[in-house]
């Protein structure tokens, strides 16, 4: 029995391209290039790997080592442009990959990245903040099959989205503002999630268990019948935790139905829901480290495409997030209630001609916030809540790609009205790809930006806090210049960007009227930021067969600097960037069924934290760079496949953000199978 594997020492060149429905950016809004993950670590490479599988899922080999591939198509839901021809930078991650990685939830795997930063509060998908070029969690857009789940309240819950890790066909990272791609939310980039859709098996089932009584299932089920085609998912895992009140149980569920009307037309529903308890050790402030948090999201989308020649693309979606939050557990001592709605409509026509593809979107966006402390008074409380305030967001997009010989050129703009603000403001944007070989790509970008204030930004004024109604939007300006190179054996890149941000919304440390240290929200007049992202990808199979043909070793590495001119501010976290992060990722075959995969991080960051000792203030302390290393051990047999994780190897001790310690040496192990 072979190793099943996502990798294939096949040379594929593309040569002729129609408008099927075959999009590994289906529900994207822009020009993409693709860039796949190797050995199982997010890398942002211009190779793709495919494999074909029997039965028994063996790999099948090929007649011939060069083959043409007619129908491989990289495209946004606006347009449709073959993956050698693009000029923007993304990292993609595929299902296969995403089940060899060590890893309990999206959350632990996004670490794994050198061109992310993931600020885990505590681990296995209970809370984290994502950041992609130095932007905080507030400037990266969540998105789940091209609809916005970007949450207004706080970028902190962005992430509480009701999906499994069975659920994902791919995961994709475009990196840098993308606001004629995603809309204002994508200051500095976004990830977006894509679930399955077809019916490949009829069930998979998956327990788990490990150290810190960590238990874990996920259970899915997926059937076609006529036109549709319905998933049905499950999951739920739960811990007492790595230390005092870290003890977490989490709950997913999804349903999703896909009506497939003809090779051009579908239509798709998503349902959703989302469920955390945990104890939030210090999360927010180390005076108080017995913190409790208990959030529920609801999620519902309806997007459609229709046509060829002239395409349509609907989009209705709602989301509801309630955060019942605990400054001291089982309290009512600083105890806060929010309840968060976003309703949204969108509509995408493309048209495609000899001229290139022209298209032209809009959106309409409303977000609102109850709470007992966000927001302006109520005239009546609404039960527990007594503040109340919304906002629409109103866009239009106006875009066309064309492209000669080895030339890809697109332009375009986003035209914004929000009501925080008067007037319609214009966000262009511009890219240039261009191809001298079939090995290399040359490729530049440059865009404008914007993003409104959170709701907790604007709002949130407690004895530590201090907020600012009048803060102003944020914008940005971006340039990228990027390389890439690709031939068998090898696959490299290597891309420098800089961002002119200005108006940043951050928090800074002052002093308050009682004269202890409090948080306010500001704007900084400026937040430049510099920086190179850069990785090889070795196919050691090819001239190490022992390793097995799927053996691969990634290597990448990110580096950034920022200034910003914080008036003599003490900024609490726009200067704590990462500015170093390296990854390595060797992935091998041990005999037959078994492999093995090797995960390596090292990241410093820069600037520090306020720092607690027994519950009090004792000042700033420099954040202190760390590494940590992970195994992840597979057998694979037929259907059944059997894991064993091993993170934190060497039980490094560090913190991400704060004093808020994050967990050591962690065993788990896990039994899955797939009901074809």
């Amino acid at each position: 029995m072979k190793q099943k594997s996502c990798f294939k020492k096949d040379v594929f060149l593309f040569k002729r391209f129609s408008k099927k429905a075959y999009s590994a950016f289906a529900s994207m809004h822009k020009v993409v290039n693709i860039g796949v993950v190797t050995g199982c670590v997010l890398t942002v490479v211009p190779f793709t790997g495919i494999t074909a599988q029997n039965a028994e899922g063996q790999s099948k080999k090929p007649e011939m080592e060069l083959q043409e591939l007619e129908e491989v198509m990289v495209t946004a839901s606006r347009i449709e442009t073959p993956i050698n021809q693009t000029a923007k930078l993304v990292t993609v991650l595929t299902k296969e990959q995403i089940q060899q990685a060590p890893v309990q939830s999206i959350q632990d795997l996004l670490v794994y990245a050198a061109n992310i930063d993931l600020v885990q509060r505590s681990g296995h998908g209970v809370q984290a903040d994502i950041s992609i070029r130095g932007g905080s969690k507030d400037q990266t857009a969540i998105l789940l099959n091209g609809v916005n789940l970007s949450n207004s309240h706080t970028g902190v819950y962005s992430l509480d989205i009701p999906v499994n890790l069975s659920d994902i066909e791919r995961i994709e990272i475009i990196h840098g503002p993308s606001a004629l791609i995603y809309g204002t939310s994508a200051f500095a980039g976004g990830i977006n999630i894509i679930t399955k859709k077809r019916a490949d098996a009829k069930a998979y089932a998956r327990l788990e268990g490990g150290m810190h009584d960590l238990r874990g299932m996920e259970l899915r089920g997926a059937a076609k019948l006529g036109i549709a085609t319905t998933s049905l998912s499950a999951g739920y895992s739960s811990s007492d935790g790595h230390t005092d009140n870290t003890d977490y149980d989490l709950y997913n569920l999804l349903l999703q139905t896909r009506l497939q009307f003809d090779e051009h037309s579908k239509l798709d529903l998503n349902l959703g829901y989302n469920d955390k308890k945990y104890g939030a050790n210090s999360f927010y402030t180390g005076a108080y480290p017995n913190q409790y948090d208990h959030t529920t999201r609801y999620i519902g989308s309806l997007k459609g495409e229709f046509g060829t020649k002239l395409k349509f693309i609907p989009i209705l979606y709602w989301f509801r997030h309630y955060d019942v939050f605990e400054l001291v557990r089982g309290t009512d001592t600083g105890k806060n209630h929010h309840r968060g709605d976003t309703y949204g409509t969108n509509l995408i026509l493309q048209y495609s001609s000899i001229l290139g593809t022209t298209s032209l979107g809009g959106e309409i966006r409303r977000e609102d916030i109850m709470s007992n402390v966000l927001g302006k008074p109520m005239s009546e409380p609404h039960g527990k809540y007594k503040m109340y305030d919304d906002r629409i967001n109103s866009s239009a997009t106006l875009e066309h790609t064309a492209q000669f010989d080895h030339f890809t050129l697109s332009a375009g703009v986003l035209m914004n009205h929000t009501t925080l603000e008067k007037g319609l403001k214009f966000y262009p944007s511009a890219s240039i790809a261009y191809r001298p070989t079939d090995e290399v790509n040359i490729y530049t970008t440059w865009g404008k930006s914007t993003r409104m204030p959170s709701f907790t930004e604007l709002y949130y004024t407690t004895e530590t806090h201090v907020a600012n109604e009048s803060l102003k939007p944020e914008r940005s300006q971006s340039l990228d210049l990027g390389i890439k190179y690709k031939n068998s054996l090898i696959s490299a890149y290597a891309t420098g960007f800089l961002m002119w941000g200005r108006n940043i919304i951050d928090w800074v440390r002052k002093e308050g009227e009682n004269g202890k240290m409090i948080s306010a929200s500001w704007n900084h007049t400026e937040l430049d930021t510099q920086g190179v992202e850069m990785g090889v990808s070795l196919r050691l199979g090819e001239a190490l067969p022992i390793l097995g043909q799927s053996s691969t070793l990634s290597l990448n590495y990110t580096r950034m600097h920022q200034d910003c001119d914080t008036k003599g501010e003490n900024s609490l976290f726009k200067l704590n960037y990462l500015r170093d992060k390296f990854t390595a990722t060797f992935n091998h075959q041990i005999y037959k069924g078994f492999s093995a995969g090797w995960y390596f991080r090292f990241q410093k960051r820069m600037g520090g934290y306020t720092n607690y000792v027994d519950a009090v203030d004792v000042g700033i302390a420099p954040y202190k760079p760390f590494s940590t290393l992970d195994l992840r051990l597979n057998y694979q047999y037929e259907d059944l496949a059997l894991h064993l994780n091993l993170n934190n190897l060497y039980d490094t001790k560090h913190n991400d953000v704060g004093v808020i310690p994050q967990p050591g040496f962690w065993l788990t192990g896990g039994i899955s199978y797939t009901f074809k």
